[in-house]
């Protein structure tokens, strides 16, 4: 509406990136960012109660944590974002990104959510190696 209307694009950018959606240029939009949290953090700001709030983010965790491979998972950024860790051999690259996706369309179809959610699967395989003597452990030196 804002650029519908000719407003000035300062104010645009900070209706535009007031939850972080965009990026912000100028430091009214931060200081709007900063207002918008502030207020929204007082008591009774928010429509939705402590615990109707605390069962979205376990619905969002537990529709990711019902598929295979995936070893946790994070509702994080008040609900707007979850980050998954899946279990690397058990999942391959391609079954990552379609697990994403999956998790994409059951949060679509299955939940009430306001505005977007990001959501984000991480998959990292650790290899480690020692050279030498195994850590912790000195050998004993031989005395001629």
């Amino acid at each position: 509406m804002a650029k519908a209307f000719g407003e000035d694009p300062i104010v645009i950018n900070a209706i535009a990136s007031h939850h972080g959606d965009v990026e912000v240029t100028s430091p009214i939009s931060s200081l709007v960012a900063i207002a918008d949290a502030v207020s929204g953090a007082r008591p009774g700001a928010r429509s939705e109660s402590v615990e109707e709030y605390i069962n979205r983010l376990h619905s969002l965790e537990k529709i990711a944590n019902d598929h295979k491979g995936v070893q946790e998972s994070y509702a994080i950024q008040a609900g707007r974002e979850i980050r998954i860790v899946v279990q690397p051999k058990v999942l391959d690259d391609k079954a990552t990104a379609d697990l994403t996706e999956n998790v994409k369309d059951q949060i679509e179809n299955d939940l009430t959510y306001p505005g977007k959610i990001k959501v984000t699967t991480i998959r990292e395989l650790r290899a480690v190696e020692y050279v030498g003597d195994k850590p912790g452990k000195k050998k004993k030196k031989k005395r001629a």
